[in-house]
């Protein structure tokens, strides 16, 4: 992290305080053919998750954005968002639970400079959850991460955007993150009157430390709490007919 950068952070310590934590219970996702193929049903408090757009959400990073959101949202505390490219709409995460009460934005210049204030936040143990969204993730930067959320307990989530649709096939190396997720925005459901329905993805959990990857088709967060849903027509069907069944990766 460059020395402007620095300064800036050591700002933001002393506005969240010092405290270090060592949680490491699990998160829930609230669905429970979601929660059942995650170890200990649910993301790991200290560990790093990536979350990445399906189609064109590769580059916009819409929809891995507010994913992100509302599990950071659901953390509990204090939040940090690093990006380099100014173009988030702080109203929409707030529609996901992130309101801007409990979330400071912090733009850095390149990626270099996002990887740096990355693990100096994760490292700090003063936050809930740290957000930093980035195109290339090496795994020697991610085991930097991984290894700095386990000691403070504090989830790291790396958004992973890229400026063009190539780009996007670096989302197949591999990294150190505990969970790989990619999560596409698909039409949403017609309501019974005029109007717009309720946002729908498919989340798709492409990877799991311990676990078992899968498919879901979900109803996006759009409750200002954090959650996700079932669409009406899969809430009661068994869990077998919902979830994919794709071979754990380890």
């Amino acid at each position: 992290m460059g020395r402007d950068n620095r300064s800036q952070f050591h700002a933001l310590r002393a506005r969240f305080g010092n405290g270090r934590g060592t949680d490491r219970t699990v998160l829930p996702l609230g669905i429970e053919e979601v929660d059942h193929k995650l170890p200990g049903g649910g993301l790991v408090r200290g560990a790093l998750h990536e979350v990445a757009g399906g189609a064109n959400g590769a580059v916009d990073g819409a929809a891995a954005a507010a994913f992100a959101a509302g599990v950071a949202a659901r953390t509990g505390g204090r939040v940090l968002w690093c990006f380099a490219q100014p173009d988030l709409f702080p109203p929409a995460l707030a529609q996901c639970g992130l309101t801007l009460d409990r979330v400071v934005f912090f733009e850095c210049r390149d990626e270099t400079a996002i990887l740096g204030c990355f693990e100096d936040a994760l490292r700090h143990g003063g936050l809930s959850a740290v957000v930093a969204e980035i195109g290339h993730l090496s795994l020697k930067a991610s085991q930097r991460l991984q290894f700095a959320a386990e000691v403070s307990g504090t989830m790291g989530i790396a958004v992973r955007r890229w400026r063009r649709q190539t780009e996007a096939r670096d989302f197949g190396t591999p990294t150190a993150a505990s969970t790989r997720w990619r999560v596409t925005e698909l039409e949403a459901q017609s309501l019974p009157v005029r109007g717009v329905g309720p946002g729908r993805w498919l989340l798709e959990l492409m990877r799991a430390r311990g676990g078992e990857c899968a498919d879901f088709e979900v109803e996006a967060f759009d409750n200002a709490q954090g959650y996700l849903g079932l669409p009406a027509y899969l809430a009661d069907r068994p869990a077998a007919s919902v979830a994919g069944g794709r071979r754990a990766a380890s």
